[in-house]
């Protein structure tokens, strides 16, 4: 079963752009790093869960090709956070004013930007206290809005930079968004996740 562990890497603490290459070196990986540097590591992900992912970041991007205001990330596109800790939301936005504070040579690597919009989706493999913990240290960095999309168990939780936790049950339900994203509504089906723009 595949699950979060530990990979054997350096003892010492690498440098951002030696950890951006070792995780070039091992890109069949999906490769993340705490803000104490510990490094993360999980396999490829399954069918299912990769074609949710994929559903939404098409539908994301849709959505976002007629806003103009931003960027949309797949599980690959990297962020270093304030707290020194890179992430790989499964689908994030990040405006266009929070990239325009960045360098073009930052944005090849791992860009020091905090997205507004993070979105994590569970497999049954996925460990749900890991997935909410990460929810927290989005926030805690600077994320407005971050959903985890629990779908073995039919059910989202919507995390706001106050602070708040709303529990949605069940994928019959839209799910609006928040601030610079206001204008997005998405409808999580069982089968896949439906994005509905409003302009």
């Amino acid at each position: 079963m595949p699950q979060e562990e530990l990979l054997d890497a350096p003892a010492r603490y690498m440098t951002a752009a030696e950890f951006f290459r070792f995780c070039r070196d091992n890109d069949e990986l999906r490769i993340e790093r705490d803000q104490s540097g510990n490094i993360e590591i999980r396999p490829p992900t399954g069918f299912e869960t990769g074609r949710r992912n994929s559903a939404l970041t098409t539908d994301l991007s849709l959505w976002n090709r007629q806003a103009r205001s931003g960027v949309v990330g797949d599980s690959s596109t990297g962020y270093t956070l304030p707290d020194g800790a890179v992430r790989s939301p499964d689908v994030s936005w990040i405006s266009n004013e929070r990239l325009s504070v960045t360098t073009p040579e930052d944005r090849e690597r791992f860009v020091s930007a905090v997205p507004e919009f993070a979105v994590e989706i569970r497999s049954r493999s996925d460990r749900p206290r890991t997935l909410r913990d990460k929810m927290r240290e989005y926030l805690d960095n600077g994320v407005l809005l971050a959903w985890f999309i629990d779908v073995p168990e039919h059910k989202v939780e919507i995390y706001r930079a106050n602070g708040e936790v709303t529990l949605v049950e069940g994928f019959d339900q839209v799910l609006p968004g928040d601030k610079r994203i206001a204008r997005l509504r998405v409808r999580p089906a069982v089968d896949e996740i439906i994005i509905i723009a409003l302009f």
